[in-house]
């Protein structure tokens, strides 16, 4: 039988990683809704898949996420951090005037 205090340390990463996986569901939320009130020109102006598209992958990335289902998840995450580490930066250019330049 495993005591109290070794039992709390074990608990940890699985504490760890609902948390994680919680934040990226809400933020995965966040940038659904900041794509579905993008315009749309500016995905075919970073030859991007479309608005909605965006919107569905979020989203449903986001609902993977918050629900914890195993492995599928980490799908998820993968399509949301995608989104906030290519996808928006090269639409905030695009809606700046940026070219990149």
């Amino acid at each position: 039988m495993i005591s109290g205090s070794v039992a709390s340390i074990l608990a940890v990463p699985g504490i760890v990683r609902t948390l994680l996986f919680l934040a990226v569901g809400i933020a995965g939320v966040v940038g659904a809704v900041l794509a579905a009130t993008t315009r749309e020109d500016a995905f075919a102006a970073g030859n991007r898949q479309s608005k909605w598209a965006w919107v569905a992958i979020l989203a449903v990335g986001a609902g993977v996420c918050l629900l914890r289902f195993p492995f599928v998840s980490w799908f998820g995450a993968v399509a949301i951090g995608l989104y906030y580490l290519d996808v928006r930066p090269q639409l905030n250019n695009i809606l700046r005037g940026n070219s990149g330049w």
